[in-house]
């Protein structure tokens, strides 16, 4: 029997492109509700419909932060505020679901989903069960890392200081009424900051380099670039000096600390170099970063990123413009019984005389 994983990660799946009032969502970020259905069926027929096939969700699959609970955002998430956001994307996506359901299905597959930043409201019992009638399986959840015949795979949200979650703490209970989630700092700044540029500018957060950004928004739309710098100051200043609920609050010492550690490394390789140093480990698959990543060291090393299934603006000169690629990666176990392999591959789909485009 051939046996095969698929990884994917960073969809960014909220609560649809037009809500239920009609009106557009500006926040939704995942558009091929149809692409996912065809790679799900395509790997579930055909030459594939008797063979085990694992689907693996590496993180930011749904994106409960940038969620609002009834018309509101706020970073005190308890397990009833986030069990309503899932059921309200699982509303917004009836395909993707669906489309999941038909998957798990057929004979010999079956669903992991490991837990990322934008996702960690999946690691309440209620959202998990609720996701799993949704699905019509039972979810094998992996809370930071899914490790396997030499693969190691995680979000990748724990090697950067600004995201990174404590293990050994996943809520706050003392002295509160319910427990809540106990969110990285990254995740206040993204609530509380980045969702009110983002209501005036949606794709603020999209665009790569952002060094190149910055430089385009002083050039082209100075006022909104100087206003938005200073909104930024005066954040880390308040954030900084605020002692009302010690609990949710970051000095500013705390937050100059993460960022300079957020600035000396800003990127996965060399978490992965890292990872791959460990003699078991032969092959590291992360998400996170939006930016596809294949590379080797030596004959039997490989770090692979997964990208991202939402839309990019590349300001670099040699990929300017918009960047969609719905990457993934294929892990094949050879019929020998030899070492799987890992292949980053990009979903075309079947082809499409029209569709929407995201403003």
């Amino acid at each position: 029997m051939r046996k095969i994983k698929l990884v994917i990660s960073d969809l960014h799946v909220g609560k649809g492109h037009i809500l239920p009032d009609g009106s557009v969502n500006v926040l939704e970020e995942f558009y091929f509700d149809d692409k996912l259905a065809e790679f799900l069926d395509y790997y579930s027929m055909g030459e594939w419909a008797q063979a085990e096939v694992e689907l693996v969700i590496n993180g930011d699959f749904l994106n409960l932060l940038q969620t609002d609970y009834k018309g509101h955002h706020t970073t005190v998430l308890t397990e009833t505020i986030d069990v309503w956001k899932v059921q309200q994307i699982i509303q917004g996506h009836k395909k993707v679901f669906e489309a999941i359901q038909r998957f798990i299905q057929k004979p010999n597959k079956k669903l992991t989903y490991i837990i990322g930043n934008h996702d960690q409201g999946m690691l309440w019992p209620k959202t998990r069960q609720i996701l799993d009638e949704a699905c019509g399986t039972k979810i094998n959840y992996k809370n930071i890392v899914y490790f396997f015949d030499g693969i190691h795979i995680e979000h990748g949200h724990q090697h950067e200081a600004a995201n990174r979650i404590d293990p050994k703490k996943f809520f706050l209970k003392q002295d509160l009424v319910e427990p809540i989630l106990n969110l990285p700092w990254a995740s206040y700044f993204f609530v509380n900051f980045v969702l009110k540029l983002k209501e005036r500018m949606p794709y603020v957060d999209k665009v790569r380099p952002f060094h190149a950004f910055i430089w385009w928004g002083l050039l082209n739309d100075f006022f909104f670039s100087i206003r938005a710098i200073f909104e930024l100051v005066w954040y880390f200043l308040v954030s900084g000096v605020t002692r009302r609920d010690k609990r949710r609050q970051f000095s500013l010492k705390n937050s100059l600390q993460i960022m300079k550690e957020s600035a000396i490394f800003p990127d996965l390789e060399v978490a992965a170099r890292k990872i791959l140093n460990d003699d078991r480990v032969h092959t590291v698959i992360f998400g996170h970063t939006h930016v596809y990543v294949y590379r080797q060291w030596g004959h039997h090393k490989e770090y692979i990123n997964t990208g991202t299934w939402t839309e990019l603006t590349s300001l670099d000169i040699a990929s300017l413009g918009k960047i969609t690629k719905l990457t993934y990666v294929l892990i094949e176990y050879p019929i020998d019984g030899g070492r799987p392999r890992a292949r980053l591959k990009e979903w075309r789909g079947h082809y499409k005389v029209e569709f929407d485009v995201a403003i």
